[in-house]
């Protein structure tokens, strides 16, 4: 009954069903939330645990059928690790191995060259999930003086039970799409805690609303405009025949409303966090926050013309986890730009085995480098900053935003092209204008600076 029905409401809407699967699985977030704070709120543990691994076992069995059972084995084995290894280096690389090749395993005997709803989706945001719970429980054999500040909010005293696990895991507020939590949040929520009344559901159903309300906004842009801005359209030799200057606000266009994907479905899994309390973020100045589980900043995403500030305002969670996990634990390499390569080496295998995310990842390292000398550079020289200061930065914003948006797209094309002989043929059509644009910024920037910064401004940064 359901699945000729899903396939009508799919021909209707335009949409493949498995898109439309994950939606409603999302949406569906929000009633269960409504039973846990209703019926279940001042429940057992055990009880909570069960409910949680239950309800997002059903929403796999829903999206992915009998496939769930890789999930199901990762999390098993993720226990046995944390069971007989204890907390020692052994348990982290054993768990980092072990839930890394099983994804990637994943990836190479499901890849197509299209981008699938298939189970390895919900099981990257998985991989995470568990590799950070070997670091958590390891961390909780450390003095707390050992640790930093993030580090002991997220530390485990205890080994957590296998039930815990599992509805740390499944819990339908960030299986499918994120955002990342640790553990011990989980564990604040199932003991009541993450609510700003004492010993009651959090009062957040306004502030779930609102992010629900803002997801359900860019699902209709996106629903609206993505027939206009297919991936496809780029391989075809209608593309090719534009005018150079159609096909750059093409790719401009394209990424805006691609993103929108995105961005829907986190902020409307968001306002499932926010509801159940996941997102409970304590009080600041003397307001309740609701924003721990946020993983976009709309305004800044909006708003922002630098490449820096798109980078912040979008999928914080999974690159707060990068920089907890990765980025600070390479600590002892004792070079930032070393740590921050192999942070994005690692999220550009994390997503997939496909050539296109490592160019994305790459071209994203070096077009933030550039982009912060090119602020260095109008920071340091009093006629740039005089510049931007001056009446005409309306101007030079709109310049800014258009700059920005066509070289965020542009490495978004071998993102969401995958194989190289796709994205080439765009980079192609386009003359490589990007890496052209990038290139010569980057060499001619020691150029600038002697030219455009006083010679004893130079000096004190030398020295």
């Amino acid at each position: 009954m359901a699945a000729p029905l899903l396939e009508s409401l799919s021909e209707s809407l335009g949409s493949p069903e498995p898109a439309l699967r994950l939606i409603l699985s999302i949406l569906i977030g929000y009633p269960c939330a409504l039973v846990y704070r209703r019926f279940l709120f001042h429940q057992s543990a055990t009880v909570i645990h069960l409910f949680h691994a239950l309800s997002g076992l059903a929403l796999a069995a829903f999206n992915f059928g009998s496939q769930l059972y890789h999930s199901g084995v990762c999390i098993l084995v993720q226990f046995l690790m944390l069971r007989l290894m204890g907390r020692t280096v052994t348990t982290i690389l054993s768990s980092f191995i072990f839930q890394m090749l099983y994804l990637l395993a994943g990836y190479y005997y499901t890849a197509t060259e299209e981008y699938d709803i298939k189970w390895t989706m919900p099981h990257c945001v998985l991989t995470l999930k568990l590799i950070g719970l070997s670091f958590d429980y390891y961390d909780g054999g450390k003095e707390p003086a050992q640790l930093n500040l993030e580090q002991r909010k997220a530390a485990l005293p205890s080994v957590p039970s296998l039930l815990e696990i599992y509805g740390f895991s499944y819990f339908y507020g960030g299986f499918l799409v994120g955002p990342q939590f640790t553990l011990r949040s989980y564990q604040q929520l199932v003991a009541g805690e993450l609510t700003d009344c004492p010993g009651k559901p959090p009062n957040s159903v306004i502030p779930a609303m609102n992010r629900f309300g803002l997801g359900f906004l860019c699902l209709v842009i996106y629903a609206i405009f993505s027939p206009y801005y297919p991936d496809s359209y780029y391989l075809t030799d209608e593309f090719e025949a534009q005018p150079f200057w159609y096909r750059c606000v093409f790719i401009l266009l394209w990424a805006k409303v691609i993103l929108y994907k995105y961005v829907s479905c986190w902020l409307i899994a968001e306002g499932v966090c926010i509801l159940s309390g996941m997102g409970y973020n304590g009080v600041v100045d003397g307001k309740h926050q609701w924003d721990a589980c946020a993983n976009m900043k709309v305004w800044l995403f909006e708003t922002t013309p630098l490449f820096g500030g798109t980078i912040a305002s979008f999928n914080i969670n999974t690159n707060a986890w990068a920089a907890r996990h990765i980025f600070k634990r390479l600590k002892f390499l004792g070079n930032k730009t070393l740590s921050h390569v192999a942070t994005l080496l690692f999220l550009a295998i994390w997503h997939g085995l496909h050539s296109g995310y490592i160019l994305c990842f790459s071209m994203e390292f070096f077009i933030v480098i550039v982009e912060r000398q090119a602020l260095a550079l109008v920071r340091d020289s009093p006629l740039l900053t005089k510049l931007a200061n001056s009446a005409l930065y309306p101007l030079i914003y709109v310049v800014q935003q258009f700059i920005h948006w066509l070289f965020m797209g542009y490495p978004l094309v071998p993102f969401c092209l995958f194989t190289y002989d796709k994205w080439l043929k765009v980079y192609s059509s386009v003359y490589f204008c990007g890496h052209v644009f990038f290139l010569v910024a980057f060499l001619s920037m020691p150029y600038l600076r002697k030219v455009l910064v006083p010679k004893k401004e130079r000096s004190q940064k030398q020295d």
